[in-house]
């Protein structure tokens, strides 16, 4: 995981869900002003504790999962999904696609 030295989680704080640097302000907050159309400049103005680079690390944080890669694999031998079936190979195997989540070294 990249180096987000501004994002912080204490279970004190907004339930421990992601804020900036111990503030009450969560990263979910400044990204969700961003989705409905706010600037830079704007939420600044709103939020006056913040700096520029909090909101540029805020909005690296919340990018960051969706660069992992997806890959699938087949696993043989044993059910990987209990409840769900694959297909019956030669000799009673079970071969299921499970997918798998890989993220990007930083």
């Amino acid at each position: 995981m990249p180096a987000f030295e501004r994002v912080t989680f204490d279970p004190t704080i907004m339930g421990g869900r992601a804020c900036i640097r111990g503030m009450r302000i969560p990263v979910s907050v400044i990204v969700g002003q961003f989705a409905h159309g706010a600037s830079v400049e704007e939420v600044l103005q709103g939020y006056r504790d913040l700096e520029r680079e909090d909101v540029q690390q805020a909005l690296a944080y919340a990018a960051w999962p969706a660069q992992e890669e997806v890959t699938g694999v087949v696993v043989e031998g044993r059910n990987a999904f209990p409840g769900r079936h694959g297909r019956r190979r030669p000799g009673g195997a079970i071969a299921q696609r499970a997918w798998t989540r890989r993220t990007p070294s930083p």
